[in-house]
């Protein structure tokens, strides 16, 4: 028999066997009204996760493939975007506008912090010309948690649009687009939605609509026009990932069954709280001053290296995931997202300490 093997890194997150299955049935093709059906019950499913009137467009790719859809449609060369970096994927939409000639002005947090309005509003108050504002509802690299609400009631009173990864805190933590007054909301498959990598999802305001109208940057795949025009009827403007999208269909479906969208956030509370808890209590320290509910960061005593107890720890068939850049080697992320379960967390959790004592 094959021995279980615990994966509990922020992505790719466990996939539940009802899911493998409906992705296992024989493709069908795209441009049938069967296939239509699926996308637009997710799109109706994922307005819901969201918490958008607006459509949820789905892209063949990773989140990264959002984000970069996000700067090409909405700015262009020579715009001026205000960038919060407290981690790697902060940095990354930074590289992305840099990449097309935006202007980058840096919010620069010390990784495990998050960004305050205050500072935010600052800087908007010093960069009137600003066109965009990029933040993260969960900064994965630290597992930070930004206050996305109360920068969005400040975004909305310029003429900049607020641009969100949500992609690892998407089912997670708390988040309502429309309410927020997030112009562009960003998430990814392989997350709380419980299926592969290979899907990213992009909704858009009024507001975001108005500057992409203005955009002059350069695109065709990603050219979000196409997918709006197309979302409502069920079709999409290229070959979709028809597996995957039939696994979202799924996978949204067991996320209404469990309560909602409501309940299934109230469920990552929970078990986020009990690894926080489990693991001070093995006197361990948080490596975030604002844990998401997706993923906890937790630093390894003094004299022990991330690498090696994670490496020690998937001998006995526990996946956790390592810091990014200089946290590598001093942190360990343990994933409580999609279909990880209590069961789970507290096997992992119990190998971490047998480990931790090991070494």
């Amino acid at each position: 028999m094959t021995k279980k093997q615990y994966l509990l890194t922020p992505g790719p997150a466990p996939i539940p066997e009802k899911i493998m299955k409906a992705m296992a049935k024989p493709i069908i093709h795209h441009r049938t009204p069967q296939y239509k059906d699926v996308v637009k019950t997710v799109n109706r499913d994922l307005k819901k996760i969201f918490k958008t009137k607006n459509n949820v467009l789905t892209l063949t790719s990773s989140g990264t493939g959002a984000m970069e859809a996000s700067v090409i449609n909405a700015l262009s060369p020579g715009d001026t975007a205000i960038v919060v970096r407290g981690g790697k994927f902060g940095e990354r939409f930074a590289e992305i506008c840099s990449a097309y000639g935006v202007k980058v002005v840096a919010v620069d947090i010390e990784w495990g912090a998050r960004p305050e309005p205050d500072m935010v509003e600052k800087v908007l108050r010093e960069t009137p010309e600003a066109k965009a504002v990029f933040v993260q509802l969960c900064e994965t690299s630290t597992a930070t948690v930004y206050a996305v609400k109360d920068i969005g009631d400040i975004v909305k009173k310029t003429g900049a649009i607020l641009i969100t990864d949500a992609i690892s805190g998407l089912g997670a933590d708390e988040f309502k687009m429309d309410e927020w007054n997030v112009d562009i909301a960003l998430g990814g498959s392989q997350k709380a939605f419980m299926i592969p990598p290979g899907l990213s999802f992009v909704a858009l305001s009024d507001k975001a609509r108005d500057l992409i109208k203005k955009s002059k940057l350069p695109r065709y795949y990603y050219d979000l026009g196409r997918y709006e025009k197309l979302v409502e009827k069920g079709d999409s403007p290229w070959t979709p990932a028809i597996t995957l999208v039939i696994g979202l269909g799924e996978a949204l479906s067991m996320i209404m069954d469990e309560g909602g969208i409501d309940n299934f956030i109230a469920r990552h509370g929970r078990d986020a709280e009990f690894v926080r808890k489990s693991v001070v209590g093995m006197g361990l320290s948080l490596f975030s001053g604002f844990p998401s509910n997706a993923v906890t960061a937790v630093r390894v005593p003094d004299g022990i290296d991330a690498t090696v107890l994670i490496s020690a720890l998937k001998e006995k068939g526990v996946t956790f995931a390592p810091g990014q850049a200089h946290t590598k080697g001093k942190i360990l992320r343990i994933a409580h997202m999609g279909a990880i379960t209590r069961k789970d967390l507290e096997f992992a959790l119990g190998k971490l300490k047998e480990t931790l004592e090991e070494l």
